[in-house]
């Protein structure tokens, strides 16, 4: 495995992060395809085996129950020193009116939340899930500084939005003397090439690091167009994000995939992982093949060729992810 800075940090993180959406009850929160605890087992040691130490959640994942489990699971195998673990706060986690978004009591009540179901007592990083839009950023930014310095988080992270509200919370974090996000958890793949245009060339120029959600298209590259998984059959959100005119390129990584011996899944990624700005994209796996496939693709390099061949059929999507 190997590791690299998370961005402009001295923060060293596996090539590869565990998505843990994929673990959390089932009977909780609206994810009725997730693995619950003992079926989630084998996929820390799997991870852990592989040299992987980054692990990313959230709150608001199986209603709490993905960090409950990634608390009991993860830190029984390993130190907690030893792995960097980040998880997320946005979501409706409460039904009183304050019990979703990124206002300052949302912020300290969630962080403290989140580690009582992590069983630590820090997380490394805190990631705004999105854009709040009824909060103003300014005391968003303050509140998460005050996450940093009460050393109940190493460093913040910010997830799906638009470039020109990532660029303003750069902005004033840094006119403000507050803590700077580090990533942008962003929506990234072969299907979905959007954040080419603004978002990665700002990440670029801040020296920020992505470390994309869903780079493989929530599976869709990596089977045959129309064949159905439990999971999209019960997955209305990731429903809407494809069309029949991403088809051709789902064909052409099969097509690559054939013709060099690998899966469609090895294809797939290290497309993502050949960009530059990418840091660490975020895997989830529910079959062992699933993280099989993700370490074997950090040695497979695709040539001039096969890159020009996957790109050329894309075409302009409106954008998805998160609005």
């Amino acid at each position: 495995m190997d590791y690299v800075n998370l961005g402009p940090t001295g923060l060293k993180v596996s090539r590869l992060c565990l998505g843990l959406m994929s673990y959390g009850e089932p009977s909780r929160g609206n994810q009725p395809w997730s693995l619950g605890s003992e079926a989630a087992v084998p996929f820390f040691r799997q991870a852990l085996d592989a040299g992987i130490n980054f692990f990313d959640t959230a709150n608001v994942y199986s209603a709490g129950s993905s960090e409950e489990i990634t608390g009991s699971v993860l830190l029984s195998m390993v130190p907690r020193d030893e792995v960097v673990i980040a998880t997320k706060v946005h979501g409706r986690m409460h039904d009183d009116p304050n019990g979703q978004g990124l206002s300052r009591k949302a912020i300290m009540r969630e962080i403290d939340n989140s580690l009582r179901r992590l069983g630590t007592d820090y997380v490394d990083l805190y990631q705004i899930h999105r854009w709040d839009y009824e909060t103003p950023i300014e005391e968003t930014l303050e509140a998460l500084h005050d996450v940093v310095k009460a050393g109940k988080a190493r460093y913040i992270g910010a997830s799906s939005m638009h470039a020109w509200q990532f660029a303003q919370a750069l902005y004033l974090a840094d006119l403000n003397g507050w803590t700077r996000f580090v990533s942008m958890q962003n929506y990234y793949n072969l299907l979905y090439r959007e954040e080419e245009r603004e978002m990665m060339p700002l990440l670029d120029d801040q020296g920020v690091a992505s470390i994309p959600w869903s780079p493989l298209a929530r599976g869709r590259l990596t089977r045959p167009w129309g064949e159905a998984t439990n999971r999209s059959e019960q997955d209305q959100f990731g429903r809407n994000l494809y069309t029949d005119e991403d088809r051709p390129i789902v064909d052409l990584v099969h097509s690559i995939a054939e013709r060099r011996g690998v899966t469609p899944a090895q294809v797939a990624l290290a497309w993502v992982l050949g960009n530059p700005v990418v840091a660490s994209p975020i895997v989830g796996a529910t079959k062992t093949r699933h993280l099989d496939d993700a370490i074997a693709a950090l040695n497979l390099q695709l040539d001039e060729d096969e890159i020009s061949a996957l790109e050329e059929p894309y075409r302009p999507h409106r954008v998805q992810g998160f609005v």
